[in-house]
């Protein structure tokens, strides 16, 4: 035993980055498990109850899971860890949602002792209706998501067999011309129907849209497409026309400026959760057709009360698609007991080795405050230190040298803060982009810059999802949402589709040294470096040089 994992009896796992075997061992272990810290030397994962779930209903068994920690381990794996995961994915699907003869919701489960246990809980004792046998219970018409959640959290996530409305039928095909579903993206269409409903995770730029206009030729049957923003919405409908058999009258957009119905509806999240009187106004639209498929892209961002709402269409198959499961918010328990658990999940060093996304270089560039902002910032509140370390004018002039470095290229500059992107849109003479750009506006930039009329963008956040541009090559993040993992992977997934030029991709983040912006960029980093992506450390100083 030498190999680059040593498994500790608190299910955490130290991941030697140098050995030989890291690369093959990390994406084994990220199947199930976490990254928590990622300095340069050792990594530490975290074997959780939801990670060993999500990676039961992908496929994999508990004997599959302790294998790749003992092909991998250094040391023998703690008996104590053996037996917690073999007893916490033995958890899954002890529990059964199902249909009886007559169609009514039952909930059993093998094991008498099980069904005991949950029927005397005060949280899932008023989903139940009717005792029928010490192993089954009915439920509840209505509560078929909300006993999801109550039983995940108790420690019992239950296995849907209980169907779904297979809706308007409406029929869709794929049009394959010229082109195919890669390998993964069909299997991604075949898992997610075989288990149901639940999560496909790809890599941005790996073809996620694609997997959905799979799911929809694969379901035939009206469906609600649920999307981040009104550009995307745009570009789901053009993705839509360009490779399967729908029309522009098939396709309707129901957002702030259009409120269309057809077969297939691409509405934004925001219209979902707008209120009016204190009243969601637009929840008619979850049932204004029979839908027999809800596709939820960015599954990540889903906002909370589009949750509440989806415990209620637990009889409608349900698509997650997303770049990473990673939460800021902490609720993926949610994602897993109302979306569904992970389907596919293919690791993005995978995809990149396969020809499908371009590989990417990260750096990140350290630049050292002049004296009287380092006073400042000593002197500054807590909640502003972060602000005052993100916008620092230093990063300006570095902005402006690898603008120069690498010009010719399609170059996006990030930024949080507006006063910040005013600044870095004056000074490079580049336009910018921000949430108060007017939609036609944003096309309009978006295609000068895939054309490379424009070849430099000043960006907001509002560039970070769902947006194609297939021929940037370099991001230069000035500033972000904190410490936030989430936000890292969507600005580097910007790079990552193929490019026609061949050109490689390269992220820059730039901290300033010795503040909470540098701490930030250590936990924004964690979600990458679990994909296998590392960061060289650069020095401002070297790069002017």
């Amino acid at each position: 035993m030498n190999g680059p994992l040593i498994v500790q009896s608190d299910r955490t796992v130290l991941l030697e980055v140098a050995h030989p075997e890291a690369e093959e061992a990390r994406h084994e272990l990220a199947i199930f498990a976490e990254l928590e810290r990622a300095p340069e030397h050792v990594h530490t994962y975290r074997i959780t109850r939801l990670g060993l779930w999500n990676a039961r209903a992908a496929g994999h068994t508990a004997q599959q899971m302790l294998d790749t920690l003992e092909r991998y381990a250094k040391f023998p794996v703690p008996q104590s860890v053996t037996v917690d995961i073999e007893e916490t994915v033995g958890r899954y699907g002890r529990l059964v949602i199902a249909r009886d003869d007559a169609g009514e919701l039952v909930i059993r489960g093998a094991d008498a002792a099980v069904l005991a246990e949950i029927t005397r809980n005060s949280k899932v004792g008023p989903f139940l209706g009717i005792r029928r046998s010490s192993t089954e219970w009915t439920l509840q018409p209505w509560a078929r998501g909300q006993v999801k959640q109550e039983l995940l959290k108790i420690g019992w996530p239950a296995e849907d067999e209980a169907g779904y409305t297979p809706g308007t039928p409406h029929e869709i095909e794929l049009v394959e011309d010229g082109w195919a579903l890669r390998p993964y993206q069909q299997q991604a269409v075949d898992n997610f129907f075989a288990g149901g409903s639940g999560v496909v995770v790809l890599p941005c730029g790996a073809g996620k849209t694609l997997v959905g206009a799979g799911a929809m030729a694969a379901a035939d049957t009206n469906t609600l497409i649920l999307v981040t923003n009104t550009v995307s919405a745009r570009q789901w409908r053009a993705e839509l026309l360009k490779r399967t058999t729908l029309t522009e009258d098939e396709i309707g957009e129901y957002s702030g400026q259009t409120k269309e119905i057809k077969p297939v509806t691409i509405a934004t999240y925001q219209i979902l959760t707008a209120k009016r009187k204190g009243e969601y106004a637009h929840l008619a639209l979850l049932d204004a057709l029979d839908w027999g498929l809800i596709v939820y892209d960015e599954v990540h961002l889903l906002p909370a009360p589009v949750f509440k709402l989806t415990a209620e269409l637990q009889a409608r198959r349900r698509l997650g698609l997303t770049a990473t499961l990673v939460r800021e918010d902490g609720r993926e328990s949610d994602v897993f007991s109302l979306i569904g658990p992970k389907r596919f999940d293919a690791p993005w060093k995978e995809i990149e080795a396969q020809g499908f996304i371009s590989p990417a270089s990260c750096f990140e560039v350290r630049i050292d405050l002049p004296q009287s902002e380092r006073l400042e910032y000593a002197a500054s509140a807590d909640d502003e230190r972060y602000r005052l370390a993100a916008t620092a004018p230093a990063k300006l002039q570095v902005v402006k040298d690898l603008v120069a470095k690498h010009a010719g290229e399609r170059i996006l500059v990030i930024g949080q803060y507006l006063d910040q992107i005013e600044e870095l849109s004056d000074a490079l003479g580049a336009p910018q982009l921000t949430g108060a750009t007017p939609v036609p506006e944003r096309e309009r930039l978006f295609q000068e810059f895939r054309e490379g009329t424009t070849p430099v963008l000043v960006v907001s956040k509002v560039a970070n999802f769902s947006v194609d541009l297939p021929e940037a090559t370099v991001a230069i993040q000035v500033s972000g949402s904190f410490g936030s993992r989430q936000e890292e992977a969507q600005r580097l997934g910007r790079l990552l589709r193929p490019k026609e030029s061949g050109l490689p991709a390269n992220f820059y983040t730039l901290v300033a040294r010795d503040t909470v912006d540098q701490d930030f960029a250590q936990n924004r980093q964690r979600f990458l470096a679990e994909q296998g992506y590392s960061y060289t450390i650069l020095d401002a100083h070297d790069l002017a040089a």
